[in-house]
């Protein structure tokens, strides 16, 4: 979905959430906030061929994903490529990262628009 830009926000995000209702409130909040495009996957699988097809600008990933997926992947694969993410979890500071990602940043379920719009911006 097509977006006018705005300057401090990514033009591109990448939403990795197996929840549709939450993965569409994600959509619609950073689009409202200028971002000219939101890409959406539902499984690391997905994920990773989005990123394949084309970098995101910046990345929100919910770390557990349907059937015991994480997202760690989908992150190193990001650090790789010095893309922009952030961890969105219902977990708060109890859910475990590895070390190599333990620092990134992290938003907790349920997310304000402020917090996200925070992290679009300090993200990019």
């Amino acid at each position: 979905m097509e977006s006018a830009p705005n300057a401090g926000m990514p033009g591109d995000v990448l939403v990795v959430e197996d929840d549709p209702i939450i993965s569409l409130y994600f959509e619609d909040t950073i689009l409202g906030f200028g971002a000219r495009t939101v890409r959406t996957a539902a499984n690391v699988a997905r994920a990773l061929e989005l990123i394949a097809e084309r970098a995101p600008d910046f990345a929100l990933l919910d770390v557990g994903l349907v059937r015991g997926e994480k997202t760690f992947a989908i992150a190193e694969r990001l650090d790789a490529l010095k893309v922009p993410f952030a961890f969105v979890t219902g977990y708060g500071a109890d859910i475990r990262l590895p070390e190599s990602l333990a620092g990134k940043p992290r938003l907790t379920k349920p997310c304000s628009s402020e917090a996200i719009e925070a992290a679009l911006r300090n993200g990019h």
